[in-house]
């Protein structure tokens, strides 16, 4: 992850950026704990709502108000599904964590990031049900309107790991793998069940580490990344190198034992033993 170089461009989207998320995280909010009616997309546990397709809608007509020529990426219906390399976009995920909101659980966030030439720049998870905003932004992370900072743990085999993965089979059977890496070779598992929640909480000091052995989402991953990044932690990919939007993996801790990480769940090292 490049560091980060503020320009006039991006400065002028922060405050809009704030506005959306909470926007957009207050919509769900009132439909929370309701009665919803729940599809599904890629298979039984990949649930969306139409409060998913609201919230999305909501903020990309308040962006393309302000700023029509500004790329969209997002989970929901037909905004583009790839970062581009060039120029400003933003990435949205209105609810990251629809299996939560649909059980009642209030860990679930909308999430929204602005990434130039591809590298994030501006970042919000808004956890309304939890009343706590999270932002990232040049010079710090904070957490309604704190400053953060990873934790201090020191020694890897006292680390609490989140693995994040999807909930499809072939996903499921690499989450048994980390799950067992975990739970044998580091401190303790925690299951959150929402990528931007884990990352925020990685970058607040709650968790020690966030991993994940597949190629995750944009929009699961950007905005929680940065934070992590903007709040003194460490992210790479699998092998240790700098981690982007389309690595195949993620690796985000303190950095404190991040090179321990890696050797647990990098394939290459595990094909060289």
């Amino acid at each position: 992850m490049d560091d980060v170089d503020d320009t006039d461009d991006i400065d002028a989207r922060e405050s809009l950026l704030l506005e959306v998320a909470r926007e957009g995280g207050e919509l769900a909010l009132e439909s929370f704990r309701q009665d919803l009616a729940v599809e599904t997309k890629k298979g039984p546990m990949d649930a969306v709502t139409a409060v998913d397709r609201a919230v999305q809608h909501r903020i990309v007509e308040r962006i393309t108000e302000q700023f029509p020529e500004d790329r969209i990426v997002g989970e929901e219906d037909d905004a583009a599904k790839q970062v581009p390399d060039s120029g400003i976009a933003w990435v949205i995920d209105p609810i990251d964590g629809t299996n939560n909101y649909v059980a009642g659980d209030r860990r679930w966030a909308t999430s929204v990031a602005v990434v130039e030439a591809g590298d994030p720049r501006l970042a919000v998870n808004y956890l309304p049900a939890m009343d706590e905003r999270y932002v990232a932004a040049s010079d710090e992370a904070t957490r309604n309107g704190s400053s953060i900072q990873v934790s201090n743990t020191a020694a890897a085999t006292e680390f609490t790991i989140d693995p994040v993965f999807g909930l499809s089979q072939v996903e499921r059977r690499a989450l048994a793998d980390a799950a067992e890496r975990i739970v044998t070779e580091f401190g303790d598992l925690r299951r959150v069940g929402s990528g931007q929640t884990t990352l925020s909480m990685v970058a607040s000091g709650e968790l020690d580490a966030a991993v994940s052995t597949v190629e995750l989402s944009p929009w699961d991953t950007i905005a929680g990344a940065f934070l992590v990044h903007q709040a003194g932690g460490t992210v790479t990919d699998l092998s240790g190198d700098r981690w982007r939007h389309d690595s195949e993996g993620l690796i985000a801790s303190n950095g404190v034992a991040h090179d321990e990480l890696v050797d647990a769940f990098d394939p290459l090292e595990e094909q060289e033993q």
